[in-house]
């Protein structure tokens, strides 16, 4: 008998199962724009024309990281894809823009249908969440390539803005206010720190429930990263907003300085908001230096926006509308060296 490429691993039958059962997931997160259905060599979207006067396309992209290894060791599946989608739409909408369309690639040594389809159900929630069409994607078969159970993903995000609406550090001003939005938790940053510190001997199990908390530790590191689409857009239509940044790897000092001018800086005040709990116990339980805690994580705030400081309450009423809570963090000032990008005042 003659090998087929089912014998040597790949299944494409089964992968054209796949794709049907996930079309009407992809299908729920159409929007005005899209052009024809899935399975087309590519997906096509149509600017509506009537709406830019002078449009620049942004694009993202991002995966996931080592927060996979939680999943498949809890074996849960239907949260990773709304960090996928999160990951790209949070980096895409910080320049104003609003999200278009979105790309995922999933790739895996053997494609097992329920989780590729919990994988595909979250990808699919995230785009609702982000009000962008899930416009096609990949899924790769790779027998020998990953451990068995595993598979990695990758996404890619494209939004449009005006020309003359684009967010640049440009518009940030001495004075203005850090306005700081409560993230979920970890989103997805820091995890191989993260998994060398709860999967450690001696540390304990995952369905563990620390004292005072509502959550098993397991459900508290998988928890989705938060999608800050819809309030930052309804954020730029009510307030004269002069930066965004989100606060993804290297944390809170490696990126809101990523928002500001050269001759600016931002301040901000230690204790001004609170610190979901899973960063004190994973300092605590890791013994992490607070140097390290800042660099890694985001500390409970996934988003910061730069604004007039009169513009605070009014932004601060428009996101708590949206189930979203802010904390004013600190202002910008003269930046007082050319080393000096990011200064922190004691609590």
């Amino acid at each position: 008998m003659s090998p087929t490429y089912k014998d040597a691993g790949v299944d494409i039958d089964a992968g054209d199962r796949f794709v049907e059962s996930i079309t009407p997931l992809a299908e729920s997160t159409f929007r005005p724009g899209v052009v024809g259905s899935l399975g087309g060599f590519s997906g096509l979207f149509a600017l509506d024309r009537s709406r830019y006067r002078d449009p620049l396309l942004v694009s993202g992209t991002d995966g996931v990281g080592t927060k996979l290894k939680l999943a498949f060791l809890l074996d849960r599946h239907d949260t990773v894809g709304i960090d996928l989608v999160a990951m790209s739409v949070n980096d895409v909408v910080v320049t104003g823009a609003e999200p278009l369309f979105f790309l995922d690639y999933l790739a895996t040594g053997r494609l097992d249908l329920a989780r590729s389809k919990a994988v595909l159900s979250g990808i699919a929630e995230g785009c609702r969440q982000a009000g962008c069409a899930l416009l096609g994607g990949e899924t790769a078969e790779m027998p020998g390539f990953y451990k068995e159970g595993e598979y990695d993903l990758a996404g890619f995000a494209v939004g449009v803005v005006e020309r003359d609406r684009l967010i640049q550090p440009s518009r940030v001003r001495k004075g203005d206010a850090l306005l700081g939005f409560a993230s979920s938790g970890l989103h997805s940053n820091g995890f191989s720190l993260v998994r060398r510190i709860a999967l450690a001997p001696g540390q304990p199990p995952l369905e563990t429930i620390p004292p005072g908390w509502k959550f098993s530790l397991g459900e508290e590191l998988l928890r989705p990263t938060r999608i800050y689409v819809k309030a930052v857009l309804a954020l730029l239509e009510r307030c004269d907003v002069h930066g965004l940044a989100h606060i993804t790897g290297s944390g809170i000092p490696g990126n809101l300085p990523r928002a500001f001018p050269a001759d600016l800086a931002p301040r901000l005040r230690r204790g001004s908001w609170p610190v979901p709990p899973v960063f004190s116990w994973l300092q605590r339980q890791g013994q992490v230096p607070d140097d390290e805690m800042w660099r890694t994580f985001n500390l409970g705030l996934g988003m910061i926006a730069v604004l007039p400081a009169a513009d605070v309450p009014r932004a601060q009423e428009l996101l708590a509308g949206l189930s979203i809570e802010s904390f004013p963090v600190g202002e910008v000032v003269e930046r007082p060296s050319p080393g000096q990008d990011f200064l922190l005042d004691p609590a």
